[in-house]
């Protein structure tokens, strides 16, 4: 008979990320009163996973008729669609309810539909991408964002705490695929605007891994774009408000550097649309009046 305080894990998709999430899970298993049985196409990363103390299934079905919690951490949404069937096919135990977790990444409207489906068979479903990457999966330190009831996030709480540091329960379902495409949005924004960066810096004959590291050592003191991240709203802000004289600061410092970047680019012969972009929408985004350019070169002369 199964201990009633252990909590029998599954996991499908041992990938890039997949792979040392479950890794990690194996290795927190015991002290957490988990079990973990895993299921993959290939078998090399099911012998490693074996190795580290998981049982290891036959198939999908197999897999999902004697676990609680299952994590699916697939390529797309076909992938997941496909899981999901078999996972819905399986022979369940009497009294028995499931709890699938999808964390792989996928269109806003899939988690709601996979949801009303499994709802059909008895089966709770949360979408719970990742953010963090191999690093985070590998040390445990991934931020986990959820959408789903209460009750199939309460189900599922002890199995990401020992994957995450950061559990986000954003809400019903879909609200976890919303919340990490909003911040997947600035991630490779702000990858775009690095290349712009760097070839500025190529044109201007400096050195770009020294950039890099000036990045990197930056951002992790004052939290990159995060740091201006605190307000509840993204609604125009009045005057008076704490945030409007932090934001107005920010806006002067911003279009001062923006507007010799895009000068300097201008120089050297060097694209940078999305500084030009930024230039024009820095201060209307921070919640501020937007104003011309004449006025932003007034400010640029002053600050």
């Amino acid at each position: 008979m199964t201990d009633v305080a252990t909590t029998r894990v599954g996991f499908i998709g041992l990938g890039n990320i997949g792979k040392p999430m479950a890794l990690r899970l194996a290795s927190e298993a015991p002290a957490r009163g988990l079990t973990l049985t895993v299921y993959d196409v290939a078998p090399e990363p099911l012998a490693e996973l074996e190795a580290a103390g998981a049982k290891v299934a036959g198939s999908v079905a197999e897999l999902a008729a004697d676990v609680d919690v299952l994590c699916v951490m697939v390529r797309d949404d076909d992938q997941v669609r496909d899981v999901l069937r078999e996972v819905l096919g399986r022979s369940a135990r009497a009294g028995d309810r499931l709890t699938v977790v999808v964390h792989s990444t996928v269109a806003p409207a899939t988690p709601g539909e996979l949801a009303d489906t499994a709802a059909r068979h008895g089966v709770r479903l949360l979408d719970a991408p990742v953010s963090g990457g191999s690093m985070g999966a590998s040390d445990g330190t991934l931020a986990i964002m959820v959408g789903g009831s209460d009750d199939a996030f309460a189900a599922a709480r002890p199995v990401l705490d020992a994957m995450g540091t950061k559990v986000v329960h954003a809400g019903p379902i879909g609200a976890g695929t919303t919340f990490k495409l909003a911040r997947n949005l600035m991630h490779f924004v702000a990858f775009t605007a690095a290349t712009e960066a760097q070839r500025l810096a190529e044109a201007a004959g400096l050195d770009l891994k020294a950039l890099g590291d000036v990045v990197r050592h930056t951002d992790a003191i004052t939290g990159g774009p995060g740091a201006i991240m605190h307000r509840e709203t993204a609604a125009p802000i009045p005057e008076g408000d704490f945030w409007h004289g932090v934001f107005t600061h920010v806006r002067a410092l911003g279009e001062k550097d923006l507007g010799f970047a895009t000068d300097l680019a201008d120089q050297l012969g060097v694209e940078v649309p999305l500084a030009r972009l930024a230039l024009e929408r820095l201060g209307p985004g921070l919640g501020l009046d937007p104003r011309t350019t004449s006025d932003q070169r007034s400010s640029e002369e002053t600050t």
